[in-house]
């Protein structure tokens, strides 16, 4: 018996089987090879056609039966993980009105900031525990103010991963984790945010109804499964947008345990207890997948948008042809901590929230032509990303989040053990590597809910760990070159007297 899980990204959609028995993924698959289209007719516009989306789950499921030999009757339960924050809109027929409006698109900037203004700052952080912003409420609030024929013509709208189990099921449903990443979700009442949907003048009947995250939420219809090549009636039983889908894989489940990836950007991701806000909007909270009215668990999300983009600008422009990501590392660990007094800021990819949504550009500070060398430039990219992680987990650490083990996936930055120990060191936190992936822990929630697994913590208790980063015992160097750093930054943003920088 197996479990088959989807990653929906911006960039493509991955598959995975996982065997039930042994908890191990079988198989994986992407589709397509090469990136999906953004389209962008306007300055800070993105937008995809859902229907590629779902052209692409198709023809990822039919690559992954095909590479594994799995018999389409022996999978139990499908799981969705998807790209947060996006729109999807549909009519009574449940024909797609208009292209999607995306995670990384920000026409409704202004929408939401004027919401925030309007209903009060203190009310929707203390009920939706973050600003209206760019979320997808405010996104529909543009699409009624811009597009108001388009408006009137919608049934219902959704989320990314709420049309790939509509177009999988039938039925259009979310989860309140969803419709708490729309900032739709009023955690203070424990309903949908019905204040902030009058404001907008959102009907509430445009709203998905609402299922449990961890629960058959609908069987694939006979005309799906001819799309997908596999059979009617399996449960799909699990949905999350891909950060808190991140977490669970990872197994962050619990108050204290953080998650994080460090990609393109990099994303620092920790469970709260209870609700819980940032009065400077530096970090965003939302339901994670195991929140429920009696047991409030929120993740409190940081994302660093100059991350792992950087130091692939380092190798491409500083490193010679044909440098490789290891060799980069070798030579930067030959360069000791604090990288001989070069310090670099990461922050050149755009804006960054957690900085005030200012955009900074980067900065390189402290190089001597006489003394330093490609090395210490590496070791400095290296640390500047892994102090922007330990600045924000610090941020985390002032709302009162206790930060006790981070867990990482084994790729990309955490493969470094310059970057790991840099933070596992300031963080004063061991750093446990998994070997699994988003669609990996989709498949595996999809089996809590049909009774395969008795809990969420049983279902990925069988994650491998490839390894371990710990503090280390030197950490005057590291909170040296740390502290360099922040000075750094602060010349940089000018801000510091007014206490912005201050954690």
């Amino acid at each position: 018996m197996y479990l088959l899980g989807y990653d929906i990204g911006s960039s493509s959609v991955k598959a995975a089987l996982v065997e039930v028995h042994t908890g191990k993924a079988i198989g994986t698959a992407q589709h397509p090879e090469q990136e999906m289209d953004i389209l962008a007719e306007r300055p800070d516009w993105a937008e995809q056609h859902p229907s590629e989306w779902w052209q692409a789950v198709c023809a990822a499921t039919r690559k992954l039966l095909t590479k594994t030999g799995i018999a389409p009757g022996d999978i139990a339960a499908i799981g969705i993980s998807y790209q947060m924050h996006g729109l999807v809109v549909v009519d009574k027929k449940g024909e797609v009105l208009r292209p999607a409006i995306i995670w990384c698109d920000s026409r409704a900037v202004g929408i939401g900031n004027r919401a925030f203004e309007k209903i009060g700052e203190s009310y929707c952080l203390e009920h939706y525990l973050n600003a209206p912003g760019n979320f997808t409420a405010s996104k529909l609030r543009w699409v009624c103010e811009n597009e108001p024929g388009t408006f009137s013509s919608i049934h219902k709208f959704m989320l990314p991963g709420d049309y790939i189990a509509y177009r999988m099921t039938g039925e259009i449903r979310s989860t309140v984790s969803g419709l708490s990443e729309g900032v739709l979700w009023d955690f203070k009442e424990k309903t949908v945010a019905r204040q902030l949907l009058e404001h907008y003048e959102i009907p509430e009947k445009m709203l998905p109804d609402p299922a449990p995250v961890f629960s058959k939420q609908g069987m694939v219809t006979a005309e799906a499964a001819a799309a997908l090549g596999l059979v009617p009636g399996i449960p799909v039983g699990y949905r999350a947008g891909d950060q808190p889908n991140n977490a669970l894989s990872l197994n962050v489940l619990r108050p204290g345990e953080v998650a994080a990836t460090g990609g393109t950007s990099g994303v620092v991701y920790a469970v709260a207890g209870q609700p819980m806000f940032d009065a400077r909007q530096r970090v965003n909270s939302f339901a994670h997948v195991n929140y429920t009215p009696e047991n409030p668990l929120t993740g409190v999300l940081l994302c660093i948008n100059g991350a792992g983009s950087q130091y692939r600008w380092m190798r491409q422009h500083i490193g010679s042809a044909g440098l490789g990501y290891q060799e980069m590392e070798q030579l930067a660990a030959s360069a000791g901590v604090g990288a001989d007094g070069v310090c670099i800021l990461p922050f050149g990819n755009g804006a960054e929230r957690m900085l005030g949504n200012r955009v900074t550009g980067s900065r390189i500070s402290g190089l001597h032509f006489n003394r330093h060398e490609k090395r210490h430039l590496y070791r400095a990219a290296l640390e500047g990303i892994a102090f922007s992680f330990v600045y924000g987990i610090e941020i985390m650490q002032q709302m009162g989040i206790p930060v006790r083990m981070l867990r990482a996936g084994n790729d990309n930055l955490f493969q470094s053990a310059v970057f790991s120990n840099t933070l596992s060191t300031l963080v004063g936190a061991e750093i446990e590597l998994i070997a699994t992936t988003g669609a990996v822990g989709a498949a595996k929630a999809a089996g809590v809910s049909v009774g395969i697994y008795d809990s969420i913590e049983e279902a990925m208790q069988e994650a491998e760990i490839a390894g371990r980063y710990e503090p280390s015992a030197k950490k005057d160097e590291y909170e040296l070159a740390f502290e360099k750093w922040k000075k750094e930054l602060a010349a940089e943003i000018g801000t510091l007297d007014a206490g912005f920088l201050e954690i």
